[in-house]
């Protein structure tokens, strides 16, 4: 019995995919009347959106062709021009430059409980959110170490303005994560992407001898976690002093 299997595609083309093939299998039945046409739409959505990494990709890349249908059917006498205005706030809010990294999902409230159990800081130690969001993560971050010195970088201005003014005992900035120094930070926290993930190992390798790395939900190849908490989950690792003790050599 075969079975058949999608290849990986980098985020966001898996949706992109999706919502192609979704149209076009509902334009393709759409002589068979509404109801089979919309069925097939969807049918062939679900499909293609196996092509994304976790439930939440795929969850978008199959919502958007019912999404899509609704708000069509709902706005049809929208203007072309009214489209690209209500597309304008999502730009802002998610420029093109940040597509490459992870999508919008908070930080959940209770996400980090645990893990000044496994990392003592001392008071002022920095604390860094790579990629803070609304900072959801700072607010988390802080109610764990409220003496330590927190930071958070994000690429979207509104939602740097927005994380600011949230945690205001972070200090947040607009900048890329990547090209932002983690040299200094004690701890560094993400919540990116599985592709993400080999980019911020070698980054803290290079940055952060010594230091904390640790990502909800996604795994670090190539290091040993020091702890694992929770059900989403949260990987806990310890960046090793020396690249030769990063390599076993």
């Amino acid at each position: 019995m075969s079975t058949l299997v999608f290849p990986r595609l980098p985020w966001p083309l898996p949706a992109l995919l999706a919502w192609l093939l979704a149209w076009g299998a509902f334009s393709a039945a759409a002589g068979a009347g509404m109801p089979l046409a919309a069925l097939a739409g969807l049918l062939a959505g679900a499909a293609a959106a196996f092509t994304a990494q976790g439930w939440r990709r795929r969850l978008i890349a199959a919502g958007g062709f019912p999404l899509s249908a609704c708000a069509l059917a709902g706005l049809a006498a929208w203007p072309p021009w009214a489209w690209l205005l209500a597309l304008l706030p999502l730009l802002l809010a998610y420029p093109l430059k940040a597509w490459r990294d992870a999508p919008f999902f908070p930080t959940p409230a209770d996400a980090l409980d645990g893990l000044d159990r496994v990392v003592a800081l001392p008071p002022g130690a920095r604390v860094l959110d790579a990629g803070c969001g609304a900072g959801d993560g700072l607010r988390a971050l802080h109610r764990l170490w409220p003496q330590a010195r927190l930071e958070g970088v994000e690429w979207s201005r509104p939602l740097a303005w927005l994380a600011a003014r949230r945690c205001r005992a972070a200090a947040v900035r607009r900048a890329d994560m990547w090209a932002s120094s983690w040299a200094g930070c004690t701890v560094v926290y993400l919540f990116q992407r599985p592709e993400s993930m080999a980019r911020a190992v070698d980054k803290a390798r290079r940055e952060m001898p010594g230091g904390w790395l640790v990502s909800l939900e996604f795994e670090a190849v190539g290091l040993k976690a020091a702890a694992r908490l929770g059900r989403r989950p949260l990987w806990i690792y310890r960046i090793p002093a020396s690249t030769a003790a990063a390599t076993g050599r």
